[in-house]
């Protein structure tokens, strides 16, 4: 079974700064895919930012020069550094990770995390 676990959302006034992290369950091998998305209330969930085994990297326009996506070095966990945080940037943010493969099988579909508030007061 996967799981991932978010933390290191909370509220901060804009301009600051905060760190997510999300951590794939131990006994992962590998994992090709890893994003970040959010919803805020009343619109859709959004795609935020994402990496690939491969160093591909991709952001939201809304957040390119402000948001900074990484693994470690295992390539199991996933950072989103986030600064200059605006108030539109308030949302649930979601892990998501597909493409897992274990000591016993390859799963090839999404996996999400349970979510992690951020507001981003003005």
């Amino acid at each position: 079974q996967v799981q991932l676990v978010e933390s290191g959302g909370g509220l901060v006034q804009a301009g600051g700064s905060l760190r997510l992290s999300c951590a794939a369950s131990r006994n992962i091998f590998s994992i090709n895919y890893m994003g970040w998305y959010r919803q805020a209330p009343g619109k859709q969930r959004e795609l935020v930012a994402s990496i690939t085994s491969g160093g591909s990297i991709n952001y939201a326009d809304s957040v390119k020069g402000r948001f900074t996506i990484s693994r470690d070095n295992a390539g199991t966990t996933v950072f989103l550094q986030m600064d200059s945080l605006k108030p539109d940037d308030t949302a649930v943010y979601y892990c998501n990770a597909g493409g897992i493969a274990t000591a016993q099988r390859f799963y090839p579909s999404d996996y999400w995390g349970q979510g992690t508030q951020v507001t981003v007061s003005s």
